[in-house]
């Protein structure tokens, strides 16, 4: 229920990312090509990451995790024969045991980093993840889940290097898995 990630094809961490399921909302339908909100680019957190292009308020949908919908069997098989680095994936695991690819088909949602202080959650809603704001945007701020990964067995210094945080806030655990498994 959550992110998940794939190592040498294996399924080694899911996490819930703060999950609500059948809380009410109503999607605006907007044509952005004359609004933008959100826009990617290169984050000092990691990689890329998802920006502010307006201020965004608290309770406000921003955008849906969209991708292509894989079984777990699947999407381990796609995995295995890409060169993705280590647990690198856009994966995003589903009540139902599914997974939304966003590496395939994807929008700019796969791009969200993590923190330990999230200012984003995800909904689910039947197949479909909602990112939703939990506190007030403003312009510029990068946005952020709260991936909460576990893992299957024990947490070697090697997996917890893989999943070190890197968010540098006051309420860092230093890690992107959870609290325990």
């Amino acid at each position: 229920m959550g992110v998940t990630a794939i190592y040498d094809g294996i399924i080694i961490a899911t996490g819930a990312l703060r999950l609500k399921q059948h809380r009410p909302f109503s999607i605006l339908f907007v044509d952005h090509r004359t609004m933008r909100r959100l826009s990617v680019r290169t984050s000092p957190v990691h990689g890329r990451g998802v920006f502010a292009l307006s201020d965004l308020v608290s309770g406000e949908l921003l955008l849906e995790y969209k991708g292509l919908h894989l079984s777990w069997r699947e999407a381990q098989r796609l995995h295995a024969r890409s060169n993705a680095e280590d647990s690198h994936t856009f994966l995003f695991g589903l009540d139902d045991g599914s997974v939304i690819d966003g590496a395939q088909g994807g929008n700019s949602a796969h791009w969200f980093n993590h923190s330990c202080a999230p200012n984003c959650e995800a909904e689910q809603d039947g197949v479909r993840v909602f990112i939703r704001a939990i506190r007030s945007i403003e312009k510029g701020q990068e946005l952020f889940i709260d991936y909460r990964l576990t893992v299957d067995g024990w947490r070697t210094a090697a997996v917890r290097r893989m999943y070190a945080c890197r968010c540098l806030t006051e309420a860092c655990r230093g890690t992107m898995l959870s609290g325990r498994n």
